[in-house]
């Protein structure tokens, strides 16, 4: 076997081992897709807003200094347009 075989057997290996580890973590999240479409399907069964939940979600990911600055701006804006 030359060397280049050998190189390119290695390489074809750890090609493999990436494309494959890459095809499992797909398979894991679209079965953490499924679960979570499973949780809001029960969510809005037991009769909860799922949107709204969304939006919960959304903010609890969000840093807490960033939403009071945006909360702050929005509060202005809808003063100066009287709402």
């Amino acid at each position: 076997m030359s060397e280049t075989t050998t190189v390119v057997g290695v390489a074809g290996e750890e090609l493999r081992a990436f494309v494959e580890r890459y095809e499992r973590l797909e398979a894991e999240k679209k079965d953490i897709a499924d679960a979570q479409k499973e949780v809001m399907a029960e969510a809005k069964g037991r009769g909860y807003d799922t949107k709204v939940i969304r939006k919960v979600i959304a903010i609890r990911k969000r840093d807490a200094n960033d939403l009071a600055e945006e909360e702050a701006i929005l509060d202005m804006y809808k003063a100066a347009l009287g709402m």
